[in-house]
């Protein structure tokens, strides 16, 4: 009897010895590139043509990162549009569309399967480009406007329907007591649907504040004025040798023969995913919960 159970535990253990090996492998795959990215950053431009990125570069050189910051006001400037544009759109949309699947996961609502309809036909079909641009430029009047890159990635349809489904498990009883304690649909939403509905929020949170913090088609169609300019677009102006060399125009000290043309696009990915990337370790506890039930239930 003793030794089945040294044998048992002698194999739970070889079993966990695997599976820690095996994620540890993963993991290494996952950061990899992200090693690659920041370390082919600091590499010297003649070392990258002549050796290719890699993980320990011979000479450290900050010149892609000197480049960038050459015009740190108009950095900032673009920073603080992407920020802006994130928080504001990304609470305006998780506002809207946790409504609108508070409301189509009522069955005392009578229209709730001709809207969702609707809004499932959006994934289907669209207005196009054009029609678009008429409607955010003649009609909204939102050219050269910060809610120009905000309206149109304010709402999904396959988030409206992820928390639509999260909250079918969520019981009626709990909006019949409300109901019978004379609370109205909106205090019920508020004080205890949303509370409940923390592990949806924060799922389609992350993938709202993803799109937004990587908005940049909205900005180069509407945005005029460079101070505007969202961060992704910013940086890929950058990036581009002619706007290289109006930076020299300006003022910029860089010698031409030496530009960092290789290392900056790696520098400009470490300045676009690094502050995004801090935002996941605090809403990765609800990210698999919320992703999970809203897909499953209903």
């Amino acid at each position: 009897m003793a030794s089945n159970t040294i044998k048992q535990d002698s194999g739970s253990i070889f079993i966990k010895v695997i599976s820690y090996i095996c994620i540890s492998v993963f993991a290494l795959f996952c950061v990899f590139p992200f090693a690659l990215m920041i370390s082919s950053s600091f590499m010297n431009e003649q070392e990258i043509i002549r050796e290719g990125y890699k993980l320990i570069p011979n000479e450290i050189s900050f010149k892609a990162y000197e480049l960038l910051l050459s015009n740190s006001s108009k950095l900032v400037d673009a920073y603080q549009v992407t920020i802006f544009i994130t928080v504001v759109g990304t609470v305006l949309g998780l506002f809207m569309m946790s409504m609108a699947g508070f409301v189509l996961n009522r069955k005392d609502f009578k229209y709730r399967n001709f809207f969702s309809f609707l809004i499932y036909f959006t994934t289907l079909f669209s207005g196009g480009l054009i029609p678009t641009y008429i409607l955010m430029v003649k009609h909204l009047h939102l050219k050269d406007n910060l809610f120009a890159m905000i309206l149109p990635a304010v709402v999904g349809a396959w988030s409206i329907f992820l928390m639509r489904n999260f909250m079918k498990a969520i019981p009626d009883s709990l909006y019949e007591s409300a109901t019978i304690d004379g609370a109205g649909d909106f205090r019920i939403y508020w004080r205890i649907f949303m509370p409940l509905a923390v592990p949806s929020l924060a799922t389609i949170g992350l993938f709202s504040a993803l799109g937004f913090w990587n908005e940049w088609y909205n900005g180069m169609l509407y945005m005029d004025t460079q101070s505007k300019f969202p961060l992704q677009y910013f940086l890929q102006r950058m990036i581009n040798q002619a706007n290289m060399g109006s930076l020299i125009n300006s003022g910029a000290v860089i010698n031409t023969a030496d530009l960092p043309t290789q290392s900056i696009k790696m520098a400009t990915a470490v300045l676009a995913t690094g502050p995004i990337i801090l935002l996941y370790p605090f809403i990765q506890r609800y990210f698999v919960t919320g992703l999970t039930v809203g897909a499953v239930k209903g």
